[in-house]
């Protein structure tokens, strides 16, 4: 069955000292947009991210929060700045020197200088950590894609039962349709009567009349195109691809039929069915934004 484009997933993953915590939350949107939310020094995840979601879905804006807390307390390493280092040493044996002052090397005066020493952090093992970021969105997106085809089911069954209901409608319109012909000319009979008295009427001009009126009053092609796009639309909902721009289109273009049947018709009884047909119409259009 089609799939809803809202829902919500969320992941959770832990490994090489962090903790995933990715959560997923999507809004109709015409398009595919996907908006990620992540810490600065994880940015190269991006757009990994963003190909995972494309492969996996087709239209909806989805929002990604990337949250990671740091479970392990990383490593940190002392690294010496030698060249610094024989620097202070050449230039105190060269004070030395001009001062006439005895000088002998002390490393740990030396490495009491500035930046001679300096503590650093372990470099971030990045192939590592998307492993474990891949694992919370895996489970997201499950979690999500199980929410979305659930709301797209209920969806569906709503759809499916106003499609039928107004087939129920174009059925009551084809029964009446054969009956407005004869209605018109029994009216057109009585009116003409009303007029010309006691005048005889030619009988071949009131057929002439009655001819063309049932070709210009005929909705005969309107009701199988209008058939023919509820079972496309029936068809389409079964599917799990994206349909919503599809039944949208098809929404347009019964409105379309339905606005001639009703002028071409020209009857009190397919009037009300009319307006029926375009009230359920309106609750199909908005109820399909929210397929995928």
């Amino acid at each position: 069955m089609a799939n809803s484009m809202t829902g919500f997933g969320r992941g959770e993953a832990s490994g090489s000292g962090y903790q995933f915590s990715i959560e997923l939350k999507s809004v109709n949107h015409r398009f595919l947009e996907v908006v990620v939310r992540m810490p600065r020094y994880l940015s190269s995840f991006e757009e990994r991210i963003r190909k995972t979601l494309q492969d996996k879905f087709q239209r909806g804006r989805i929002e990604v929060h990337v949250n990671v807390v740091e479970i392990e307390e990383r490593k940190r390493l002392v690294k010496v700045d030698n060249d610094l280092a024989l620097s202070y040493d050449k230039t105190l044996k060269e004070l030395a020197l001009a001062l006439h002052t005895a000088y002998e090397t002390d490393i740990y005066r030396l490495v009491s200088f500035p930046e001679v020493l300096a503590v650093e952090e372990a470099e971030l093992d990045l192939d590592a950590l998307w492993e474990t970021c891949s694992q919370a969105l895996s489970k997201a997106t499950d979690g999500f894609g199980q929410m979305r085809s659930s709301e797209g089911e209920k969806l569906t069954i709503d759809l499916l039962q106003r499609i039928n209901l107004i087939a129920e409608y174009l059925n009551t319109i084809a029964e009446r349709a054969p009956y407005v012909v004869a209605d018109y000319q029994e009216r057109l009979h009585e009116r003409l009567q009303t007029l010309l008295g006691e005048v005889e009427l030619d009988g071949v001009r009131l057929a002439n009349e009655v001819v063309y009126f049932a070709d210009r009053a005929s909705i005969t092609e309107e009701l199988v195109r209008f058939d023919s796009h509820l079972s496309q639309s029936r068809e389409a909902l079964r599917s799990s691809e994206s349909v919503g721009r599809k039944l949208d289109f098809l929404v347009q273009e019964m409105n379309r039929e339905i606005n001639t049947i009703g002028s071409k018709a020209n009857d009190l009884k397919i009037g009300q069915q009319v307006i029926k047909v375009k009230s359920e119409l309106e609750k199909v259009r908005e109820q399909i934004q929210n397929l995928e």
